[in-house]
């Protein structure tokens, strides 16, 4: 519960957070999962990649994913990207017979644990920089660089004086608490685009500041920030799903707006329910 807009936020905050003891049984399950990879392939590296390494990852640790990057020797290309997730899947489930599920979707073979899921992502060092993995929809390898994204999100975060990271979760947090409609990296991509060489004074400013730009970028092609040319925003490029994500960050930004109003004519009770409402899943209640 909170009184005022600073202890909301600052609860809002927290209530995002993964805790130690999650963290520590993360890193504990990630690597026997490298484990086993290492011991089915001949890996030339491997790492933790996704919106973990981002720091960008929220809680519940339930509805997470944590991302495993497995670097091949070139050999293995020869299986194609259906050929080589499926041999993936062949070997994680030589390892963990007792797993409730593992299932090999687009680009990774997803390792499904009874508390979290774990995303196995093989690929190859790309000549000239970044990697390549498997679409196993399209038959094609995918150019992309993890850790570019990494150092990304970790440059704009030191330029934000360290604000960007924990807006970047509110932003999470709101979409999950309105059915997740938008893929966790496409919010991280509008939001490094949406709040570049702007100064982030205060979170409420600032999440009102995103949901009003962010309505107008999603409109537009979102391209992958390592530089491989990709739509990140590709999944909604229909008329009717376009419409929608503009709906959404409209919404948003009126309830920000509204909140940001009650708080400066100092009706507190209010503001705090209209950001409530806006994150339900983790802003703390009045009182």
């Amino acid at each position: 519960m909170a009184t005022t807009i600073a202890a909301g936020f600052a609860q809002l905050r927290s209530n995002l957070e993964i805790t130690g003891l999650q963290a520590s049984t993360v890193s504990t399950r990630q690597q026997g999962v490298r484990n086993t990879m290492s011991g089915g392939f001949t890996v030339l590296e491997d790492f933790q990649t996704g919106s973990y390494a981002r720091s960008t990852m929220i809680a519940p640790l339930s509805e997470a994913d944590i991302d495993i990057f497995v670097v091949l020797d070139p050999g293995y290309h020869s299986y194609g990207p259906a050929g080589l997730l499926d041999l993936t899947k062949r070997t994680l489930l030589s390892t963990y017979t007792r797993t409730p599920d593992i299932s090999r979707n687009g680009q990774a073979v997803t390792v499904r644990f009874s508390d979290f899921v774990i995303d196995v992502v093989p690929g190859f060092y790309r000549n000239g920089g970044g990697y390549l993995i498997p679409n196993s929809m399209t038959g094609k390898w995918l150019e992309t660089d993890p850790k570019k994204h990494v150092t990304i999100m970790a440059d704009a975060n030191k330029a934000h004086a360290g604000d960007l990271v924990p807006l970047v979760k509110m932003i999470k947090g709101w979409n999950r608490s309105n059915g997740s409609f938008f893929r966790s990296f496409h919010l991280e991509v509008l939001a490094l685009e949406a709040l570049n060489n702007v100064r982030i004074t205060d979170f409420p400013s600032g999440l009102r500041f995103f949901f009003d730009k962010a309505r107008t970028l999603v409109r537009n092609k979102n391209l992958d920030p390592a530089g491989y040319g990709d739509d990140i925003g590709s999944y909604i490029n229909s008329h009717s799903k376009l419409e929608e994500a503009t709906r959404r960050f409209n919404t948003a930004h009126e309830k920000a707006v509204r909140a940001e109003q009650f708080a400066v004519r100092g009706q507190l009770q209010a503001a705090l329910q209209q950001w409530q409402q806006l994150i339900s899943d983790y802003f703390p209640t009045y009182g």
